[in-house]
């Protein structure tokens, strides 16, 4: 799925093109479906493996003694600003780099997430900061992260990586981002509130999103209310992503601060990362991640777990009838014709059991 992802942030149509519309729905149906993927692999696969052998052989990244992993880039722009197209950027720079989109992957991360911040949250119905512990996602190999809610703490990250360098990524104007977030809001909140009644991962993310919600709107009501909520606070929205980026600005020395637009490409990451001229990539920059793509991811999601459901129950069924389902109607329905046409001509009278399996084998 993220290997997709990386070729089609290379590709380049242009902006309301068809092969744009048609690429964000691939992009989106794949992406969707891979989610869904991922956790067949993780009940079969990974954790009857991880159980058996005691570790975990498909985490992504070596994981390093206590100590000694360090974040050196963390993205600190609000969701909706560029950070996947970042994060596929900083992977090619060589900066193993997290993003939230990916964060439920990564189990002992979102775990600390989930006991330190989320649940503590939910549970006495006030969004908090709590205390996250970026030594585990350093020592789980990752030098970078990307997105919330790492972008929060830019204050904390500071303090215990006093070296570590900021990206906080913008968009052209806060309306444009609004639209963009609420876009987001609106597609993923049904499908992590109904995947989370069946997967226990799911409803963490569902959590995260309630707490999420919570600390962007300044309104505690989304821990506390009895459905989840989708729905932004437009103004309050905007107010909290300006005062981000302002309070960004006046806490992160500007030696370690590059406000950054992905439409300014390579250059300024490469200067602001120290990555020689001869080193920085010429390829183009990646854009992924679309408003439309991710609705369309949200769709997926929904989608496809069904039609592999109902293919499973369509082989199961035809294996013990020895029909299709098509068929099967059929047949019954030719057995329903043929019951009412007796009743009509010989009322009171019921079709014999041997017309009936005469009218089932001919069928």
């Amino acid at each position: 799925m993220t290997k997709l992802m990386v070729l089609g942030s290379t590709l380049r149509w242009k902006p309301g093109s068809w092969q744009e519309f048609v690429w964000d729905i691939c992009i989106g149906l794949v992406t969707g479906a891979g989610h869904f993927l991922y956790f067949l692999r993780n009940w079969f696969v990974e954790r009857p493996m991880k159980h058996a052998l005691g570790v975990d052989i498909f985490q992504p990244h070596k994981i390093l003694p206590k100590g000694e992993g360090k974040l050196k880039v963390v993205g600190i722009g609000f969701g909706r600003t560029g950070t996947y197209s970042l994060t596929l950027a900083l992977e090619d720079l060589g900066y193993p780099t997290l993003h939230t989109q990916h964060l439920y992957e990564n189990e002992d991360i979102f775990r600390m997430w989930v006991n330190n911040v989320f649940q503590p949250s939910l549970d006495s119905g006030h969004a908090t900061m709590g205390q996250p512990d970026f030594d585990i996602i350093a020592q789980h190999g990752y030098q970078a992260t990307m997105d919330f809610p790492t972008a929060l703490y830019y204050e904390q990250i500071l303090k215990d990586y006093p070296d570590c360098k900021f990206i906080l990524t913008t968009r052209q104007d806060s309306e444009t981002w609004f639209r963009s977030w609420e876009t987001l809001a609106k597609s993923i909140t049904s499908a992590a509130n109904v995947g989370g009644s069946l997967i226990s991962t799911v409803k963490q993310y569902a959590i995260y999103l309630r707490w999420l919600y919570a600390v962007v709107n300044e309104d505690d009501s989304y821990l506390t209310s009895e459905e989840p909520r989708d729905d932004q606070n437009h103004d309050v929205a905007i107010r909290s992503y300006e005062r981000h980026n302002a309070r960004v600005k006046q806490i992160i020395p500007p030696n370690q601060l590059l406000e950054y637009n992905v439409k300014d490409e390579w250059k300024p990451i490469c200067e602001f990362l120290n990555v020689p001229a001869q080193k920085c990539p010429r390829k183009p920059f990646p854009k992924t991640n679309s408003a439309r793509s991710v609705q369309i991811q949200s769709i997926s999601s929904y989608v496809f777990p069904l039609v592999v459901v109902s293919w499973i129950c369509m082989k199961l069924f035809r294996k013990a009838t020895g029909k299709t389902v098509a068929e099967w109607v059929h047949v019954q329905t030719d057995l329903l014709q043929h019951r009412l046409q007796k009743t009509m001509i010989q009322p009171g009278k019921d079709v014999e059991d041997g017309e009936l399996g005469a009218v089932y084998k001919h069928s």
